[in-house]
């Protein structure tokens, strides 16, 4: 039940901060006791727990709580720099954010000095379900927004995905993992009829009172709501979503805090979203990226490749800090690191982030052909 008293909604309050450095993005995979995995990791009672979830989640401290997935995996995905006039930048932002469901991240990002690719001002994440046409859809959002360029640059490896901004509030420039980052692949996985119908129940948000239920029951029972919704047993759901996890396509349960915007208690998470470009030798891609996937400060680590308009860059990478000497800080030692190894950077930047939205990209090939339809277009014509 909830609380009668008021309960602290700020990050850094110290129960709330140990809940969220294991609940951002400690709970890898699919686990049937989440909340109570995150108990464990925080060292604290799993209804204090949920009820201070719960608060957070009710005060939009956190934005969001639910399982993800690795949708890299389970639709063609990219990162997608736009080339926008000026005067359409907010518009196509407007459009992107409330009504293009698969565009996912959407930043505006800018430069320190005029560098290559500094005028594609509009950044997002694509995912577009199998059997349709990222380009095609682009081409469709380029005729709405007004936009005159875009350059798709999918993931050929993952080498860091997870987000953590509250454990990494203080991290020393250079602080680094012991062993090399390992490379997630990016290969498509079909699943079936049975696999979609547990990956939708699992997906949904959780409300904050679905959050102070599971602490009531059963921690082996929180997802028994989910399998009557996708219209299974819970054995089976269960069975199925670790079927799912083998597969590779689970990625975390997790908490979302606010980014950049203030959050109820008048905190801002992050100040500064940096978007690194390395340009490293062909053929030694996969080298880099495990070394900056080493880094704990990065929470996106990836090989894409940029083209001419970025001056060929194919390691690229996301940092967040409060503090923009510090951010700078943490990639000179990055810099440095790959220097001393022998690595060598023919050309590096920075894309820092200012206005932006965060949603999850809707990946139903369902849900694609309805859009396509509301926008006047026969989901055929968007087919690869």
């Amino acid at each position: 039940m909830p609380s009668t008293s008021p309960l602290p909604i700020e990050t850094t309050d110290e129960v709330n901060a140990q809940i969220l450095a294991a609940s951002e993005d400690k709970i890898q995979g699919f686990v049937a006791d989440p909340l109570a995995q995150i108990a464990g990791k925080a060292a604290l009672p799993l209804a204090v727990v949920a009820e201070r979830i719960a608060a957070m989640l009710r005060a939009k401290t956190i934005r969001r709580v639910r399982q993800t997935l690795m949708s890299i995996n389970l639709a063609r995905g990219a990162l997608v720099a736009w080339n926008i006039p000026a005067d359409h930048l907010n518009g196509a932002f407007e459009f992107m954010w409330e009504k293009d469901p698969f565009s996912g991240h959407i930043v505006v990002r800018s430069t320190d000095k005029e560098t290559p690719g500094s005028q594609y001002r509009l950044w997002t994440t694509l995912k577009i379900p199998d059997g349709y046409s990222m380009v095609k859809h682009c081409e469709l959002l380029c005729k709405i927004t007004g936009a005159t360029a875009f350059k798709l640059m999918p993931a050929k490896r993952i080498f860091a995905l997870g987000v953590g901004h509250v454990r990494r509030r203080g991290m020393e420039p250079g602080a680094k993992a012991d062993a090399l980052a390992q490379p997630r692949d990016t290969e498509y996985v079909s699943l079936s009829v049975l696999e979609w119908t547990t990956l939708i129940a699992l997906k949904r948000e959780f409300s904050p009172e679905e959050i102070e239920a599971a602490a009531t029951r059963d921690p082996e029972l929180f997802w028994q709501t989910r399998a009557a919704e996708a219209g299974l047993s819970l054995d089976e759901f269960l069975a199925t979503a670790h079927a799912l996890h083998a597969k590779g396509v689970i990625g975390r349960f997790s908490t979302f805090l606010e980014h950049v915007k203030p959050n109820a208690a008048g905190e801002r998470i992050t100040t500064y979203n940096a978007l690194f470009h390395w340009a490293v030798p062909a053929g030694r891609e996969l080298e880099a990226g495990q070394e900056v996937g080493r880094f704990h400060i990065m929470t996106h680590a990836y090989w894409r490749e940029g083209g001419s308009e970025f001056n060929h860059v194919n390691v690229m990478g996301v940092a967040h800090g409060t503090d923009k000497g510090r951010v700078l800080a943490h990639k000179a030692a990055i810099d440095a690191h790959l220097a001393a190894i022998g690595i060598p950077v023919s050309y590096t930047n920075v894309f820092w982030g200012g206005r932006s939205e965060i949603k999850p990209s809707e990946i139903s090939p369902i849900a694609y052909a309805e859009w396509c339809r509301s926008q006047g277009i026969d989901p055929a014509a968007m087919r690869d």
